[in-house]
């Protein structure tokens, strides 16, 4: 009868490695086998048994910590155990695939950030005549409405949708981007705030409503983080905001909060 084998030839027949084995000993998976008069481990068929056991766990994704109470449990109790893991591991499967569905849509930027929805209406756009600058805008700003009003994205998005079947309301948006490249005091700024505001008196439903906004403690600061993104580069767009709500509380509309001018 042999003495046993030594750690070397036990992780070589189990298929694994000797810094591996001395893993398990130290999470008291496999019990220290006897030494012979060398001092040197002697693993016996049983111990070999428990490594393959302990590896092949390990391997189908059980965790260590768990491995030892399930091979010592009866068939009955060893069985639930394996299911329970495997359910974890479906949960663990179907985090990954959206870890890597994820990944996928990083390829498109912000795209990312928003959901299927959003995305189509900023595909619509470049058809409509909107620059790729425009798009980019307007993405961005999703993505704060997203963040900031969560509970008003859903019909901030029918707006936009309204808006985008309104042939001169695209065209006034559209010289909207543009005058981000004029001057604050730019004559046609004034101009394009008072037919923006006449058009939304005409049509209230193209009016930008923030749902949730109002019941929120934060909700002023929150709509001046959404009304001024983009005013350090483009300060004509802050003269233009505060033009059209000037505009439009002058003809009774109620504003949820007031624009600073300064």
């Amino acid at each position: 009868m042999t003495d046993g084998i030594t750690i070397g030839q036990a992780a070589t027949f189990a298929g694994v490695t000797v810094k591996t084995i001395r893993h398990y000993h130290q999470h008291g998976l496999i019990d220290e086998p006897r030494r012979d008069r060398s001092g040197y481990r002697r693993y016996g068929s049983a111990d070999l048994l428990r490594l393959v056991q302990v590896r092949t766990l390990a391997g189908a994704g059980v965790p260590l910590a768990e491995i030892a109470a399930i091979l010592d449990a009866d068939p009955e109790r060893f069985a639930a155990a394996l299911i329970d893991v495997e359910q974890q591991l479906t949960s663990r499967i179907d985090e990954l695939i959206a870890r890597r569905d994820m990944l996928h849509r990083l390829t498109g930027g912000d795209r990312a950030l928003l959901p299927d929805r959003a995305c189509a209406l900023l595909d619509q756009m470049p058809g409509l005549g909107y620059t790729a600058d425009d798009v980019t805008t307007v993405r961005e700003a999703l993505v704060l409405v997203r963040a900031l009003v969560p509970e008003g994205f859903d019909n901030y998005l029918a707006q936009i949708e309204r808006g985008l079947d309104d042939p001169r309301y695209v065209s006034l948006i559209q010289r909207c981007w543009r005058a981000g490249d004029w001057e604050p005091d730019d004559p046609r700024i004034d101009e394009l705030a008072a037919a923006l505001a006449d058009h939304f008196l005409t049509d209230p439903s193209l009016l930008p409503v923030l749902a949730g906004l109002q019941d929120r403690d934060d909700g002023a600061i929150r709509y001046e983080l959404l009304t001024h993104h983009g005013d350090d580069q483009k300060p004509a767009w802050a003269r233009l905001a505060v033009l059209i709500e000037a505009h439009l509380r002058s003809a009774g509309i109620d504003i949820a909060y007031q624009t600073p001018t300064d």
